[in-house]
Order: structure tokens, then C-alpha cells, then sequence
């Protein structure tokens, strides 16, 4: 059956009813504290139409609410002018602004709904607009921004932090806006939630897009299956060589990880003096001891694995360089590049052009820099240079962050929805590079693999988190909660 259209007007009314029963939510849980009044700043275009639909929600339920408006250009937007109408018919109030902020102020027991200019912003405000932005910051009163904060610049547009409103908390609708997902800007969104209005499904797939949004439903789609009679031997052998002196922890952390993914044998390939603590700390793997007792300085016969993994703890000694060049040759074989490996691919460029078609190189902004030579201007320079990189290379880049995203050799970028800052600590990529090798030596396409394993890690750091909270928990608390994230994932089986 087809879908009857829905208005603009009626969209309107959807987005911006939900944005009001969420403000409502916030007052019933107190996360408003004394805050018990609205000042919804309004601009003159659908943006501030919204702002005007949720005065009134608001003021229904019993919360005051005044309105500013920032008379920004002559006319309203039809949706705008609608809502206004609607609003005075209500017995709603109006503060009109006017090339001038004279007299303005917020109160000191108003929450402020931001609904001034929203998305589709190239330039940001100026002039008295600006002073109207930094007179809401300077107040300190919390702040709900709806779509977007004012003032927020799409990719690329030039931006300044004293010319955005700093929400505390930004309501989006059914994808996430890309300034959301870059650090530069997203920091000003506070805590963003999206907010599901009923668009098409179909339409919003085919629509334009900068990057694809990773959510359950699309990760439980790329499971496979896991047959009854399936036995190790079917389940994939990957091959983990991490660790050096001072850094043994980051191969126990990679191996425990490769344990978790599901794979049906892992070893571990470490520095000799690591072999005898392996075998105890992580008796689940087969363990091979390098040569050297305190560094990797060769590789062992790789015929018999499925998918390996170099780099977490590897440090940068020369006879740990060639391994690395050794490695490089190897083209039959999958392979995750981390850390270290980065480290040493970037300083000689012959490496960097030896990357085997097919690999994975999972860096953190840094280490992105480093592979590309030179420092990038922002976070949205930085993560279109991945993406070329990755084209360019034939690689998949998975660019961590607090919004990873996958880059695919043909151009496509992957934004991972789950993780939290409690992850943001030395040791969880490790974690990650386990999980991602372990899936790739399982049989997935390597692009899967990579979805698949940031989902998997951000979610278990999620679990981790609701349990222990985000200061204390650890990189080995998160290995402990990947069971779980599994679970969750295959629940519906």
C-alpha cells in the first residue's frame, strides 16, 4: 500500500510535536533542574516555524513559555507564517528584534529552545544576529537547539565557535547531520538524540548523502549465520602479532579481542619473553614466540591463516621495520594494519605504496595525519582525505573517532552509531583490531568486518558503560561485555 504525501506543514507539525514531548520528558526527569520556564528564539523560516509549534505544545501542557523573534529578513516562510498566526490565536506573546538586541535578556529560571536558523547554513551569523547568538551563550541558562544549533556550518563552511549557539542539547530528525559527526563542530551539539518522524524509508535511502548512519537493524542484516554443525576448523584461524616490551598489555588486549569475535582459533604471534604470560593470561589461543625476547622482529609461516593482524604494541625498532616491509609482501592473506604498523607504513613512502590491495588500516586521527603527510585543517578535511586514501589505495580506513567511520575503497563512508567516551582511553583500539580481524578471518567481506567490528566494540562499550559508568571502565572491561553486544545483536535469530 502506498503512503498517502504528508504536507510540509503537517511534517512540520510531527517534528516539531516530537521535539516538545521530549522537552517535556527533560522537565519530568528534572534534567532541567529549576529551569521551569521556555524562551523559544525564533527566526523567520521553518526553523523558527518549529520553534512556534512547540510554544504552543508547551504552553498546553502548563509550561510559560515567550517568544522571541529575530526578524531577520521581511518575510516568513509560509510554515512560519502559518505557525505564528496559530500561536497569537493562542494568546501567545511576541518579542520582535530588529537589527537590534536593546533590552534582551533571558531570565534566570528560562530554558532556551533555539530555533533560529536550524540547518542549510554556509555563513555564519554576523552583526546583531551574532550579539543575540553570544547574548544565549553568555547566559549559561541550558539550552535545546532544534535541528541543528545556530549558527552550526555544514562540512567545509567556515566556522566559529562564538558565532553557534552551545546547546546542551540538539534535537535532530531521522539521519544525523554531518556537523553532528565532526568534533570541530559537533562538540556544540551537547547530547543529540534523533528523533524519528515518519519520513519514507525509501525515499530517505535514495535520497543524497554525504555518509550512511550504522544502526542495529543494519548490522543484524550482515550477520551471518551460524551453522549447527559448523567446528573450529569452519570458523576461521586468525593470526594476531602485536606486543613489545612496556607494551605487552596491547597484544594480550588484541588476542582477547580476536577471542571475542566469534573466530574459531586465534594465535598469537609475540615477543619471546610474552609467550609463557600469554599461554596463562589468554589460555584460549595457540601462541608462537618470536625470536626476540622483548620486540617482533620476524613473521611465521602464514599458509595456514585465515586473516592476521600487525601492530598494536609493535614499537618502531628496525628489525620490527622489516617485518613490517616482509609483511606487506604477503598479498594472499587479509590483513588489519594498526598502530605501530601505521606509524612505520607512513614514515617510508615505499611502504605506503606497498599496502596490499584489500587491507584494513584501522588509525586514529594522528595516525591518519601521519599516513597522509601532512596535518589536516579540520576534521572534515581529514576525513575526505581518508576517503581518497582509501579509493586511492584500494583499502578499507577505519578513521576512529567518536562517530567512526569505515571508508571503502569505492568512495563510501560508514558512520558507526554506538560508543561513548568512556572508550576514549589507551588500550580499546587494541580491542578493536582483535574483533576486526577475527571477523574478516570468519569469512566476512572485509568492508563488513569493519562495520561490523566498530558496531560490535561501540555497543559493548556502551554495555559497559550503563554498568560501571565511563570514568572507570577500562579497555579489559570492554572485552568482558562483547558476549553481550553479541547477544543483543543476535537476539531476533
Amino acid at each position: 500500500m502506498e503512503r498517502e504525501p504528508i504536507s510540509s506543514v503537517q511534517l512540520m507539525e510531527r517534528a516539531a510535536n516530537t521535539c516538545a514531548l521530549r522537552i517535556l520528558d527533560l522537565l519530568r526527569k528534572g534534567e532541567l533542574n529549576s529551569f521551569r520556564r521556555g524562551l523559544v528564539v525564533a527566526g523567520m523560516g521553518n526553523n523558527g516555524g518549529d520553534g512556534l509549534v512547540i510554544s504552543r505544545v508547551l504552553q498546553e501542557a502548563g509550561i510559560p513559555v515567550r517568544v522571541v523573534l529575530a526578524k531577520h529578513r521581511e518575510e516568513g516562510s509560509p510554515e512560519h507564517v502559518a505557525n505564528m498566526r496559530l500561536w497569537r490565536e493562542a494568546g501567545g506573546e511576541v518579542l520582535e528584534l530588529d537589527a537590534s538586541i536593546a533590552g534582551f535578556q533571558v531570565a534566570e529560571d528560562e530554558f532556551v529552545v533555539d530555533a533560529l536558523f536550524g540547518t542549510g547554513l554556509s555563513l555564519q551569523p554576523t552583526g546583531w544576529l551574532r550579539a543575540l547568538v553570544e547574548t544565549i551563550n553568555a547566559c549559561g541558562n541550558p539550552v535545546v537547539a532544534i535541528d541543528l544549533p545556530s549558527g552550526m556550518t555544514g562540512p567545509g563552511d567556515p566556522f566559529e565557535p562564538e558565532a553557534c549557539i552551545h546547546a546542551k542539547w540538539t534535537f535532530t530528525f531521522e539521519v544525523p547531520r554531518m556537523p553532528l559527526l565532526i568534533a570541530e563542530t559537533g562538540q556544540y551539539a551537547g547530547n543529540w538524540d534523533l528523533l524519528p518522524i515518519g519520513l519514507d524509508p525509501i525515499a530517505l535511502a535514495e535520497a543524497p548523502r554525504l555518509g550512511n548512519w550504522v544502526t542495529t537493524p543494519a548490522i543484524r542484516g550482515m550477520l551471518l549465520p551460524l551453522p549447527r554443525y559448523s567446528h573450529k576448523g569452519t570458523r576461521g584461524h586468525a593470526f594476531v602479532s602485536a606486543g613489545s616490551k612496556g607494551m605487552f598489555g596491547a597484544a594480550v588486549l588484541a588476542v582477547k579481542g580476536a577471542l571475542r569475535s566469534g573466530a574459531g582459533l586465534v594465535t598469537a604471534h609475540v615477543p619471546g619473553d610474552l609467550a609463557p604470560l600469554m599461554a596463562t593470561t589468554v589460555p584460549d589461543a595457540m601462541t608462537t614466540a618470536d625470536p626476540s625476547r622483548t620486540r617482533l622482529s620476524t613473521l611465521p609461516d602464514l599458509d595456514r591463516y585465515d586473516a592476521l593482524a600487525i601492530g598494536p604494541g609493535l614499537g618502531q625498532e628496525q628489525d620490527s621495520k622489516e617485518m613490517i616491509r616482509k609483511c606487506l609482501m604477503v598479498k594472499n592473506i587479509p590483513m588489519v594494519l594498526d598502530a605501530d604498523a601505521l606509524n612505520i607504513i607512513a614514515a617510508d613512502p615505499g611502504l605506503l605504496r606497498s599496502i596490499p590491495l584489500g587491507a584494513v588500516l584501522t588509525p586514529h586521527p594522528k595516525e591518519m595525519d601521519r599516513l597522509l603527510g601532512t596535518a589536516s585543517r579540520s576534521g572534515f578535511e581529514r576525513l575526505e582525505r581518508a576517503r581518497t586514501f582509501a579509493q586511492e589505495h584500494a583499502c578499507t580506513v577505519v578513521l576512529k573517532g567518536a562517530y567512526t567511520c569505515t571508508c571503502t575503497p569505492a568512495g563510501d563512508l560508514y558512520f558507526n552509531s554506538t560508543g561513548n567516551a568512556g572508550l576514549a582511553k589507551g588500550g580499546s583500539g587494541d580491542v578493536l583490531t582483535g574483533l576486526l580481524v577475527g571477523q574478516i578471518a570468519q569469512g566476512y567481506p572485509v568492508e563488513d568486518a569493519a562495520i561490523i567490528a566498530a558496531f560490535v566494540h561501540g555497543l559493548a562499550g556502551d554495555i559497559t558503560r550503563d554498568e560501571l559508568g565511563m570514568d572507570g571502565m577500562r579497555p579489559s572491561d570492554l572485552v568482558e561485555r562483547i558476549p553481550s553486544a553479541w547477544m543483543r545483536l543476535r537476539a531476533s535469530e
